[in-house]
């Protein structure tokens, strides 16, 4: 495929008037997923008092959350609102890029949250001395750069691919189904694909379910309310985790295994599910389980009424 060619997104053809319906549905539930995602991150660098390794993680969470739907909705909701349902070869392989780094990204997040706490709890007394700030940070960046590496090396290895087909039966561009477009021999890319499964998903899964099973040993050795106490911090973090494990795992299982043999409904909310559903429930877990976050987001919401009260 040369340059200036396009992609065409075949599941948007003959919506009809429905697709209006799902335009407002998916306009509402971005704008909420980006004011929920947003505020977290404000009341977290606002408050000093949140600015600790537990409530970093979690903006850096909700970072990635805003990172990866703006490169999911406004592209769908542009072919939802317009009739030409196409995009460019090289934005098509920006906007895989972007969602399968958020992918990538929310694993290694998780792992570091999964990390902090295990520290605190194994370790509490050495715990300010072993999560530095300079340590944090240094992770953090590793987080980043770790997944951006191994998903862009792929992602410029299908840039180099020959295309000779240009019709994806997805909603966005989904770097599996590109390659299965290329008319050229795609066995280095199929074992370069394993390989990036195996290092942004199973390694960093294997690491955070290694480190809670340790948790859950320390936590049953301990007293009813250290025990109490180590479940209500790690609780929500199971919690996310879990969400984001099944709904990826949906993903990988429907694009290598039973892709075409589920209904076109079914197979499009599965598909979505990875990167619609996390964003959105994240900062609402976060929310109702930390009373530090609730207490500082109550206090934010009052702050700015104050101001429109004074002028009225």
């Amino acid at each position: 495929m040369e340059n200036g060619t396009y992609v065409y997104f075949m599941l948007f053809e003959n919506l009809g008037c429905i697709r209006y319906a799902f335009f407002t549905l998916g306009f509402i539930f971005y704008c909420a997923i980006i004011f929920f995602n947003v505020l977290i991150i404000l009341v977290i660098i606002l408050e000093k008092t949140l600015h600790k390794p537990m409530y970093i993680l979690m903006s850096c969470l909700s970072i990635n959350s805003v990172y990866g739907t703006a490169g999911f909705f406004p592209r769908l909701l542009t072919d939802l609102l317009y009739d030409a349902h196409r995009i460019s070869f090289e934005a098509c392989i920006i906007q895989s890029f972007v969602i399968y780094s958020y992918a990538a990204f929310e694993l290694t997040i998780l792992m570091l949250m999964a990390f902090d706490r295990f520290v605190a709890i194994s370790k509490p007394l050495h715990y300010n001395n072993i999560i530095t700030t300079r340590f944090l940070t240094f992770l953090i960046i590793i987080a980043w750069v770790y997944p951006f590496t191994f998903v862009g090396t792929g992602a410029l290895l299908t840039a180099r691919l020959t295309i000779c087909g240009n019709k994806l039966l997805k909603v966005y561009c989904h770097n599996y189904e590109i390659v299965k477009l290329s008319c050229v021999n795609i066995t280095i890319i199929n074992i370069y694909g394993l390989i990036v499964t195996i290092t942004t998903i199973f390694i960093p899964l294997s690491f955070i379910l290694y480190t809670y099973v340790r948790i859950i040993i320390i936590c049953q050795r301990s007293t009813r309310e250290f025990r109490s106490k180590a479940y209500k911090t790690c609780i929500p973090h199971m919690v996310i985790l879990l969400n984001f494990s099944v709904a990826l795992f949906c993903e990988l299982t429907l694009s290598r295994f039973v892709n075409g043999e589920l209904p076109i409904a079914l197979s499009v909310v599965i598909s979505l599910e990875f990167i619609v559903i996390p964003p959105f429930v994240n900062p609402i877990v976060y929310g109702l389980n930390f009373p530090d976050i609730r207490k500082k987001i109550r206090h934010l919401i009052n702050a700015s009424k104050k101001p429109a009260l004074f002028l009225l």
